[in-house]
């Protein structure tokens, strides 16, 4: 793991990077998983304030390394890891890890019992890795695709 990744609090002013690497990641990274098609229409966000105002109502977190914004996720109060996303161009340091380490952390001084998340099938191996299962397959509508994921949870102990 890189010793230079910094997991801190989302700020209000992290919302262009965030909107930067939820598209890069879905455009560079997901394409492997996922059409042309499918990608056009999962890769938009619509409304800016009302992305930046989804992750400051929530515990949210940005990684960093060297001051630049390389990942993100957050957690909504039901215990749904919402989103975890990492900048194509930082994957495989282990900043997904150190994002997932946080949310877990919170959820656990929260009280949780489990967590859940509804992963994309790039996303999926990586959460099966650290503990979490498949609960069902799920296909979601986009703009007009069709797009499967798989709802996920790991449980701890009470």
């Amino acid at each position: 793991m890189d010793d230079r990744i910094l997991i801190r609090p989302y700020l209000p002013d992290d919302a262009g990077a965030t909107i930067d690497i939820f598209l890069r990641a879905i455009s560079e990274v997901s394409s492997k998983d996922y059409s042309p098609a499918q990608i056009d229409a999962w890769a938009k966000v619509e409304d800016r304030s009302l992305w930046a105002e989804r992750r400051i109502s929530r515990p949210a977190w940005i990684a960093e390394i060297d001051g630049e914004a390389v990942g993100f996720s957050d957690l909504t109060g039901e215990g749904c890891l919402d989103m975890m996303f990492v900048h194509p161009e930082f994957q495989g340091l282990g900043i997904a890890s150190r994002l997932l380490s946080e949310v877990e952390e919170r959820a656990l001084k929260l009280g949780f019992a489990r967590i859940y998340t509804e992963a994309s099938g790039t996303a999926r191996p990586f959460f099966e890795r650290k503990g979490f299962r498949v609960i069902t397959r799920q296909t979601v509508e986009k703009r007009g695709q069709s797009l499967e994921n798989f709802l996920m949870e790991k449980l701890y102990a009470e």
